[in-house]
């Protein structure tokens, strides 16, 4: 390139520029375009060395292709592949340099520029002789920039082969091929973060369908019920997915769940506790519909499955079967409540539904509006001994002549949670008995003529059948005397088994002739008799009523009820039997 002025040689050098630029884009990878412009550099421009300092990450330059004709005996510029310069050493250096157009040139004189941490060599050509002669210690820099403006290398070349400082021609053709080289690094640098994306996203999604494999095969093959429903739009609550163990639990086939919703397969008692369970961590135990008409009761447990950019996107369901359990637990309860000989509920039982019937507030029904309570300053309750000085400290004083022990009520609240709540409760108040002179202002009291009776049943002669043919005879008449109430009381009515000898039935919403209409269909089948191991046994019964009104306590009731049965067997001169209380079967109790 020594006689630049000649128009075939700028040709030639146009058509070796023109393959070399050629060279650049047919490199397929980052670091083979950096070796395409140094060789280029070399090969193209006549040029015995160059290297490119490739902007990292944290703005460095690093040595990152380096060429040479031939190789010096020292290593040459080989020995800097590699090596890293700071950004504002790099600058620094640029500033100082003389601008050749687009290019940098550092004479030898100013080679105090160069930093310490800039790797760079020196050449072992001629010393100049004359100004335009290239020093050894001579640096040509082309900067090399992005379309949006910013570095993204630097080219540097070093001893042309002319021996002379570039001139106009060699700088643009120099000028130019930076230009492609910027622009080929900057697609190979795109390749490469393309191809690196690329690869990533491959990896994602063969992490995806190993992880949706994964969930596939739990979902499928686990062996409690799993169901995937919709949270959004049309078909919110609609089951999308179920796996093989829900399909087989309920007995439906998969295609005619994907139609239903839980909703639609709740029991209806539990419909509301399915309505109340929260979509993110959510339990409830509830029955769930089967085929067959019944019902299956299961555990269902929610978690909510969110995409990261979308939120929430299903719920995700699992049911799991605790029929076995719920039965076991069903069956403990039934025992806890339920007499073992009889099946009917037992003394706590008993309790339990009075406690649940029964506030702690007295009441009185208004004209007019049956079952409310009065406002303050109101009428006394029913049950109240009419024209009685008030207890001291407001206490209740009742018809039967006595006031609830003191904490009694709260005790009973405590023990036996009672509904309380004004919005639901409908208040038991003690019917009139306009026999008994019990009027309210002269008149009989509107809405309070039912009542919650308790009938209070023992039964007489049975320590008799019990002591001459033995306590399985005796349980045998127990169990007989359970089944015959059982089929004259009203349904809804209850009839416990308090212990020994002792039953008694409570009859919500019944009036006073009806509770003694209930008195005699319970002694007729009481007193027939009953064949026991091919003897006819008879016994008798002692029946006593008393009401329950909100504002007893539960003990002041059955107390009341069992005052009046002795009251019967006191006037019928029946069976003794000891002491007041004293229980004569206590085998089956």
């Amino acid at each position: 390139m020594e006689a630049e002025s000649e128009p075939y040689v700028r040709l030639a050098t146009l058509r070796t520029l023109h393959r070399v630029v050629a060279d650049l884009n047919a490199a397929r990878s980052l670091a083979g375009t950096l070796q395409a412009v140094v060789e280029g550099a070399v090969h193209g421009l006549g040029f015995d060395a160059a290297a490119v300092s490739l902007v990292r990450p944290d703005g460095d330059l690093v040595i990152a292709a380096v060429w040479e004709i031939e190789e010096s005996a020292f290593g040459g510029p080989a020995v800097l592949l590699g090596q890293v310069g700071s950004r504002e050493s790099w600058d620094r250096m640029l500033q100082v340099a003389d601008h050749w157009g687009t290019l940098r040139f550092l004479p030898y004189d100013r080679g105090w520029a160069i930093a310490t941490d800039i790797p760079a060599w020196t050449g072992d050509g001629p010393l100049p002789v004359y100004d335009n002669d290239w020093h050894p210690a001579d640096v040509l820099l082309a900067p090399m920039y992005s379309a949006g403006g910013d570095l993204l290398g630097i080219l540097s070349v070093d001893r042309p082969r002319s021996g002379k400082r570039p001139g106009a021609w060699t700088r643009e053709a120099l000028e130019m091929f930076s230009l492609q080289a910027s622009i080929a690094i900057g697609n190979a640098r795109l390749r490469s973060e393309m191809q690196r994306a690329l690869a990533r996203l491959e990896k994602e999604q063969q992490a995806l369908r190993a992880s949706e494999e994964s969930f596939r095969q739990a979902f499928e093959y686990a062996p409690s019920g799993m169901a995937i429903t919709e949270l959004h739009g049309d078909g919110t609550g609609q089951l999308t997915r179920v796996n093989d163990a829900l399909c087989r639990l309920l007995g439906r086939p998969r295609a005619t769940l994907r139609q239903q919703r839980f909703v639609d397969l709740v029991h209806p008692d539990d419909l509301q506790l399915l309505l109340r369970t929260s979509a993110e961590g959510g339990r409830a135990e509830l029955r769930l519909s089967r085929r067959d008409g019944g019902y299956q009761w299961v555990c269902l447990r929610n978690s909510v499955v969110a995409d990261a950019t979308e939120g929430p996107s299903f719920l995700l369901t699992h049911v799991e079967d605790i029929e076995d359990r719920k039965r076991h637990e069903l069956q403990l309860a039934h025992r806890a409540s339920h007499d073992a000989l009889t099946g009917l509920p037992n003394g706590a039982e008993l309790r339990a539904r009075l406690a649940r019937r029964l506030c702690s507030r007295p009441s009185l029904p208004a004209a007019g509006l049956p079952g409310q309570a009065l406002p303050p300053g109101g009428a006394p309750p029913s049950h109240a001994v009419q024209g009685a000085p008030p207890s001291p400290g407001g206490s209740v004083t009742l018809a039967h002549g006595y006031a609830p022990p003191d904490g009694a009520l709260e005790r009973d609240r405590e023990a036996y949670p009672a509904n309380d709540g004004p919005g639901h409760h409908v208040h038991a108040v003690v019917p009139a008995d306009p026999a008994g002179g019990e009027l309210w202002h002269g008149h009989r009291r509107p809405g309070s003529d039912k009542g919650l009776a308790v009938l209070y049943c023992d039964l007489d002669g049975f320590k008799l059948v019990n002591d001459r043919y033995g306590h399985n005879a005796g349980d045998a008449v127990l169990i007989e005397i359970a089944r015959r109430l059982q089929q004259v009381v009203r349904e809804g009515d209850t009839v416990a088994r308090m212990s020994g000898d002792e039953f008694v039935v409570l009859a919500d919403n019944i009036g006073r002739e009806e509770a003694k209409e209930l008195a005699g269909r319970l002694r007729s089948a009481i007193l027939p008799p009953m064949r026991i191991d091919n003897r006819a046994v008879r016994v008798g019964v002692s029946l006593g009523i008393g009401w329950a009104g909100c504002g007893m306590s539960i003990d002041e009731v059955l107390h009341s009820a069992d005052e009046r049965m002795y009251d019967e067997k006191r006037t019928r001169g029946g069976a003794a039997r000891g002491a007041r209380g004293e229980r004569s079967h206590r085998r089956a109790g």
